[in-house]
């Protein structure tokens, strides 16, 4: 079935020439530069949502490996099922969380921010592409596409959107993009040597298969065993109705059939007199240590392997252990925002100078700069007036607060008992 066209490069979309006026002041680069995006005619096909097991994830991996033809798109089915694990979203929403509430800045070669440039990046597109960035640390190799360059609030340039080019479509192991998935990786689109390069961004290595690959070893048995209790829940846990009877008649089956169904949604079942029926349990250990204990297990190797230890999201322990895992996942944290300052450094600024941005000559780092609560920066604040001259414009800017100037101590004056001062 095919989709709707996606943003990409075979179909031209029409000129914003006042934006591409504003932006590219220098005709060299308006005439190397057209501030337009195009289209990917991509034929996207419905995924197929059928049950998988460690099979099917070995046989998806071994032809996401294949030296002469590369295929991702079972593993893409497989990581699609392993994706809605409900402890692994968790654990990589606390992940990717904590990259992107981190502050940033564009700062020049001194070190120095520039307020008006880090505020082009304060926008929804680049929050979008923050996003699929981080997803290729799961998912593997990702390709996102910048849009077109508009006007956006306050008459500053931003791009009209960010979007994902569907996985299936893309085949980093040679730079192209193909129409149909199960097309050959010759019939594709370079998008590393060609027009579309400006508007692409690469997130991750071009072998990259992501930390899905392997999760789903965990991921998938997991369901299984959920499955395998609901059904131990269904056959020992609900109690079960046996009706019988010595008629032969197939009326009054019929009769005693759509009575028991009536009775409610309960197991139940019509024998012959005599009929012996028998529920036997293994003996080798309870339905809670088989199962549950599994899937605890599965939770615990997919908290190792997103956030490389367990105690942030699993059940903690004693308060040097939780540090110490703390201490690990921060390190996981530092790694991905390094990853993001690469992708952006690297790829993403270099492209919005290209169309226009005022951003040459700045690099993009993360604000470490201390966070107070309310409470210590009260204090903060406080301790800072105690001893020095602060300019009245910090709290002017900061609180909104319209200062005039300092304020001159008051003087008491003693009086006496009719309202006259005691000295004059």
């Amino acid at each position: 079935m095919t989709g709707n066209f996606f943003k990409g490069v075979f179909t031209r979309k029409r000129e914003r020439a006042s934006v591409e006026q504003m932006l590219l002041a220098k005709a060299a680069i308006r005439d190397k530069v057209k501030l337009r995006n195009k289209i990917f005619e991509l034929a996207e096909q419905n995924r197929a949502l059928t049950k998988k097991d460690i099979r099917d994830w070995r046989a998806a991996w071994q032809m996401a490996i294949d030296v002469e033809n590369p295929r991702r798109d079972r593993l893409y089915s497989i990581y699609a099922d392993t994706d809605v694990d409900l402890h692994q979203s968790g654990a990589i929403g606390q992940r990717k969380g904590m990259v992107k509430k981190k502050s940033f800045k564009l700062v020049d070669a001194k070190g120095d921010e520039n307020r008006e440039a880090t505020e082009l990046l304060e926008a929804t597109w680049f929050k979008n592409l923050v996003d699929l960035a981080l997803d290729s640390r799961y998912w593997g190799y990702t390709l996102i596409q910048l849009g077109d360059v508009i006007e956006g609030p306050g008459k500053k340039p931003g791009y009209s959107e960010t979007l994902l080019v569907p996985r299936a479509h893309v085949i980093p192991e040679h730079g192209v993009v193909v129409k149909n998935p199960y097309d050959e990786w010759q019939k594709g689109y370079d998008y590393r040597d060609s027009d579309m390069t400006p508007w692409c961004v690469e997130a991750g290595s071009a072998l990259d298969l992501g930390l899905y690959l392997k999760t789903s070893t965990q991921t998938i048995p997991k369901k299984n065993m959920l499955a395998f209790w609901d059904q131990f829940g269904e056959i020992f846990g609900m109690p079960i109705r046996i009706a019988t009877t010595s008629s032969r008649d197939p009326k009054d089956h019929a009769k005693i059939e759509g009575m028991l169904d009536d009775m409610g949604a309960l197991a139940w079942g019509l024998f012959p007199e005599g009929t012996e029926i028998k529920f036997e349990e293994t003996s080798r250990g309870d339905a809670f240590n088989v199962y549950d204990k599994r899937i605890e297990r599965a939770n615990s190797e997919i908290s190792k392997a997103i956030l490389n230890q367990t105690m942030t999201i699993d059940d903690g322990g004693s308060l040097s252990q939780s540090q110490v895992h703390l201490d690990v996942f921060k390190n996981v944290v530092d790694a991905d925002a390094d990853f993001i300052r690469d992708i952006v450094n690297g790829q993403l600024l270099p492209r919005m100078v290209l169309h226009g941005f005022p951003v040459k000559g700045l690099r993009f780092e993360w604000d470490e700069s201390v966070d107070y609560t309310p409470e210590q920066m009260v204090s903060y604040e406080t301790m800072i007036a105690d001893r020095y001259d602060v300019d009245p414009g910090y709290f002017i800017d900061k609180y909104n607060i319209p200062i005039i100037g300092k304020k001159e101590p008051a003087t008491a004056t003693l009086r006496g008992a009719a309202g006259r001062p005691f000295f004059d």
